[in-house]
């Protein structure tokens, strides 16, 4: 099953965050990551008054289910990044997020697939675009690339 994994980091060394995240969920069992995005700088979003991200998307060919995988994720940020979830949209060494696990849509209390806000975010869009984009969103119909082009939003997002 392919997976699709965003990145993100505003702390530290941005650019070695993302790839030691790249690195580290490609160490997990039965997991190969198929394709990586360029990184892009982008404006945060939400909360504002911070510094400015480095963003990627890779996929992931995995053998976990979504809750499996998400479960997976949430370690590497804890146990690898020592993220402590403190403010919402805070700043962040890496936070990694499952946007889509093949076409399944899930919505319970831990997990959310389609990621819910993955087609209002272009700093999502741009870099999924670049390994993806005719991709189907399972629950929209449209493809990344035209998700993106229908976008509209003030975000800077740069290519690196």
């Amino acid at each position: 099953m392919d997976a699709y994994i965003a990145l993100g980091s505003n702390m530290g060394d941005r650019e070695l965050n993302l790839l030691r995240a790249v690195a580290e969920i490609g160490r997990l069992p039965d997991c190969k990551v198929t394709a990586l995005s360029s990184f892009y700088e982008t404006s945060p979003v939400g909360v504002t008054d911070q510094p400015a991200f480095y963003n990627a998307v890779l996929r992931l060919h995995t053998a976990f289910s979504p809750h499996e995988l998400l479960e997976r994720l949430l370690r590497i940020e804890t146990n690898v990044f020592g993220r402590a979830r403190t403010t919402h949209w805070g700043p962040r060494r890496i936070d990694l997020d499952l946007l889509l696990h093949g076409a399944a849509i899930i919505s319970d209390d831990r997990l959310t697939v389609p990621h819910p806000r993955m087609s209002e975010r272009r700093f999502v869009l741009q870099p999924l675009c670049d390994i993806a984009p005719d991709l189907l969103h399972p629950v929209s119909g449209k493809s990344i690339a035209e998700l993106l082009g229908a976008l509209t939003s003030d975000e800077t997002v740069t290519r690196i």
